[in-house]
């Protein structure tokens, strides 16, 4: 298969050729699709290549289109008239692939949209590319994408998540003029998979209701169904708590397809590099040292604790607390005994077969390096985030 891709260089276009050479280079195995070129088409590329592109392709997305003009008359030209230029190109070459065009929320002309350049723009395009499917049979999708966000989109241009993600990763400044106006926002990973079932011939499908999606098999257009409802003072909040986490460790609930997790990659993807890595605190004395990583709002914590050889730390026990202790380099024995009795459980533990110990509560615990040469590197969760107003710890030997 054969693939035009254009406006390939735009927001949309990188992400959406990325996953397709994945696909065309046996990297991403799970989509049912065989490619073999992926002909990329940009403002950049000679114009004549338009027309040899689309007498070899298979399928056409076509995300080429005017977003920010100096001049209004620049939207009908960039969006209407290239793909009249393209449909143009399919016809000379009887090429009756099937054509995707990437239209706006605005193309319904309602609300503060009615009287957007952009927005009749696109209409215009979608009308233009209804008729030719009907005028020559073809099979034409149709996608009114509403906000979108994540790595790579353009800060300062047409997205406020962008330039948000942007701005507070370099310690710019942001504008928020009313913190309650909810976007309607499209992750990017949300619409490439989307625009990779409609190459597949699977695309959802829905009609309209004003601004508002219906969900239909036989819909005129088709639509990308994962979408968020969220404030720009819920992006913002969410951004700083990002920004804060080198600081507090916390790291913010980000629940599997959640907004917040979406939003956490798209942030990092806008990290300068001085802030990609950051120092952590050692608590460093002559047994060794122990260092906090992660922290969680309701998930406890990691850290990575560090014993010298011979040393033993630890000699204490928890009501309600309850740890894991991974050795992960050198050789060591963890001892566990429950309060009031004798009896001691052993655990010989090395970096050469990796375990997961639990330290039991009501058990006093420790962990002894065996080695005269070698640290001991333990990674330890704790169930909880350390309190020092109810640390839950005694001390008492094993």
């Amino acid at each position: 298969m054969n693939i035009l891709v254009t406006g390939a260089q735009g927001f949309v276009g990188k992400n959406l050729c990325e996953a397709l050479k994945c696909i065309r280079d046996n990297k991403d195995r799970t989509r049912n699709i065989i490619i073999d070129e992926i002909y990329e088409y940009d403002i950049n590329t000679p114009e004549e290549y338009l027309d040899l592109y689309a007498s070899k392709a298979d399928f056409v997305f076509n995300l080429a289109g005017v977003n920010r003009p100096k001049d209004q008359k620049e939207f009908m030209e960039g969006n209407f008239g290239f793909a009249s230029k393209l449909l143009d190109s399919l016809k000379k070459h009887e090429n009756k692939c099937p054509v995707m065009i990437s239209s706006s929320i605005q193309a319904t002309l309602i609300g503060r949209y009615a009287e957007s350049d952009y927005g009749k723009s696109k209409l215009a395009g979608e009308e233009l590319m209804f008729k030719y499917g009907e005028e020559t049979g073809t099979k034409v999708l149709v996608y009114r994408f509403p906000n979108l966000f994540g790595k790579w989109c353009r800060p300062n241009y047409n997205s406020a998540v962008a330039t948000f993600c942007n701005n507070i990763a370099s310690d710019l400044p942001i504008q928020v003029n009313d913190r309650s106006v909810q976007l309607e926002l499209l992750y990017i990973d949300d619409l490439v998979d989307e625009m990779l079932n409609a190459l597949e011939g699977n695309e959802s499908r829905c009609s309209y209701d004003g601004l508002n999606p219906i969900f239909e098999e036989n819909g005129r257009y088709c639509v990308a169904k994962t979408t968020h409802k969220v404030t720009l003072g819920e992006i913002v909040d969410l951004l700083y708590e990002f920004k804060n986490q080198p600081k507090t460790l916390v790291l913010p609930e980000i629940p599997k397809n959640s907004f917040a997790k979406k939003l956490y990659s798209t942030y990092l993807s806008y990290l300068p590099k001085e802030s990609v890595s950051f120092l952590l605190k050692m608590n460093i004395d002559q047994r060794g040292s122990f260092t906090e990583l992660i922290k969680t709002k309701n998930c406890g914590q990691v850290s990575v604790n560090i014993s010298k050889p011979g040393i033993t730390k630890g000699q204490h026990w928890h009501h309600t607390k309850w740890e894991f202790f991974i050795v992960v380099s050198g050789h060591g024995l963890i001892q566990m005994r429950k309060i009031g009795t004798e009896d001691v459980l052993n655990f010989e533990v090395s970096g050469d077969k990796i375990e997961a110990i639990h330290m039991l509560p009501g058990y006093t615990h420790n962990i002894i390096n065996l080695s005269e040469t070698d640290d001991l590197v333990t990674v330890m969760y704790a169930n909880e985030e350390f309190d020092p107003n109810k640390p839950d710890t005694f001390f008492e030997t094993v």
